[in-house]
């Protein structure tokens, strides 16, 4: 039986407390938040113990799993901070949001304690097709992928959250914050890219916010390009896209729908089950599949799919898409 323990009592939080009440395996036992409403309200829904810090929660009980989801800025320090008392973690997005933290992030996987990132979108049954079908060579050779994000943010999304909107404490905005997932994937299907181009503009909350609300980059996948387009600008959150154009086909992934066009043949419609009862729709259906799965993994010993470096990829990629935009869109190696 794992002990586990929740810092930052939030919206994400909660996703998280509902699955680990579920699993037979875990037993949830305390959390912390600087709010001590908010931990006291997850306290009294779990029958757990309540704390204002992660110093104090972490002295006072004995965890073998902490759950990092605090805003972005906090996440290395606290991964840190457990890692050193031999605690597993499993923390939200971003893992990291600065290349010094990068590498700060990176000096902990090396045995011990170990550290699980939350990209719950490589879980899906939709993402799961595109990828079988991409490793089998069903597809042939991939000529291009594009990734598409619209969603919608307000003023008050980031005003009343006290730390979403400011580049030290958010780390950036549709990017590191909203569409990292979308990145993830694509960097899931083509593996590491070779260099990248991107701008990143504010077009609907100047003098909101000092991160971007919008994105677009150009990704080259060792000669196959890669376009990525990220809004908060629009009026609804649409279900995110991503399209790969092969030799043989065309696969285009919708959320959980699946779409395939063969030359000469009639579009092939896949549609998954969402099962999306935990949480917000646009956030994914795969929490409870990775949460699940990492103590599977701890259970048994075994490599957790998404352990930090199978996460690199995408980090690196990010931090490139930010290091460019800051130099007027000039093309950064990776």
């Amino acid at each position: 039986m794992q002990k586990a323990a929740i810092v930052g009592c939030g919206g994400i939080a909660a996703v998280h407390s509902a699955v680990l009440n579920d699993l037979p395996e875990v037993e949830l036992i305390a959390c912390a938040d600087i709010r001590p409403e908010r931990a006291a309200s997850m306290a009294e829904q779990y029958h757990l113990h309540a704390y204002t810090s992660l110093e104090q929660m972490l002295d006072a009980e004995q965890i073998d799993v902490l759950h990092i989801c605090t805003p972005h800025y906090l996440h290395v320090p606290m991964a840190q901070e457990a890692h050193r008392r031999g605690i597993h973690v499993f923390m939200e997005k971003p893992p990291a949001i600065s290349r010094q933290q990068q590498q700060a992030l990176f000096q902990l996987d090396d045995g011990g304690a170990r550290v699980g990132v939350c990209f719950q979108n490589r879980y899906i049954d939709a993402t799961k097709k595109l990828k079988s079908m991409l490793d089998s060579g069903e597809t042939g050779r991939v000529l291009g992928v594009r990734g598409f994000v619209t969603w919608h943010r307000d003023a008050p999304y980031y005003i009343e959250s006290g730390w979403r909107g400011k580049l030290e404490t958010e780390g950036g905005g549709a990017l590191i914050n909203q569409s990292i997932h979308t990145l993830d994937l694509m960097n899931y299907f083509l593996g590491r890219p070779d260099s990248v181009e991107a701008i990143c503009t504010n077009r609907h909350l100047k003098g909101v916010i000092e991160v971007e609300d919008t994105v677009d980059a150009l990704i080259d996948y060792a000669g196959v390009p890669g376009i990525f387009y990220a809004t908060t600008a629009y009026s609804v959150n649409s279900p995110v896209l991503i399209e790969l154009a092969c030799e043989k086909m065309t696969v285009r992934m919708e959320e959980t729908e699946v779409t395939i066009r063969r030359p000469g043949q009639p579009a092939e419609h896949i549609s998954y089950p969402s099962n999306c009862n935990l949480g917000k729709d646009y956030w994914g259906a795969g929490h409870y599949s990775c949460i699940e799965d990492f103590y599977h993994c701890l259970e048994k010993g075994l490599p957790f799919q998404n352990d930090l470096p199978s996460v690199r990829n995408t980090l690196d990629l990010m931090l490139s898409v930010y290091e460019s935009a800051a130099n007027g869109g000039k093309p950064i190696a990776l």
